[in-house]
């Protein structure tokens, strides 16, 4: 079975980077930090496993950093090591995710919408 990645928002400030890994009803939540990088797992509503593995930018100091957890997410609030260096990226690879997003395509119409649900809500008697 393919193991999942949490849907992950990042969000860097001169002191922390802030990751919030989104993941409703979660359990099992695990956050294993060190100086270069982060491993989050936990399972979801379905119990399936999901994990993410991140090669930090730069060095972090993982004694002084702390996670919050909800239901709905786990955020970490990882110290910088340099402070007031801000990082252009989570990762210290590169990595594109969004390669195959085109920009020249244009927008998907959306002007059915309306008409299909209306259709759907009418054949269903409502």
């Amino acid at each position: 079975m393919a193991t999942l990645h949490a849907r992950t928002l990042w969000y860097d400030r001169p002191k922390y980077v802030f990751m919030e890994f989104c993941v409703e009803d979660n359990t099992d939540a695990r956050v294993l930090l060190e100086d270069h990088r982060l491993v989050f797992s936990c399972k979801n509503a379905d119990g399936v496993e999901v994990c993410n593995e991140i090669e930090f930018y730069a060095k972090v100091n993982s004694k002084d950093s702390q996670d919050k957890r909800s239901g709905r997410s786990i955020t970490c609030f990882v110290r910088k090591w340099k402070e007031n260096v801000a990082w252009p990226r989570l990762t210290k690879e590169d990595i594109k995710l969004l390669k195959k997003v085109s920009t020249k395509a244009p927008p998907p119409v959306m002007d059915d919408l309306d008409d299909d649900s209306d259709s759907a809500a009418e054949a269903a008697g409502t």
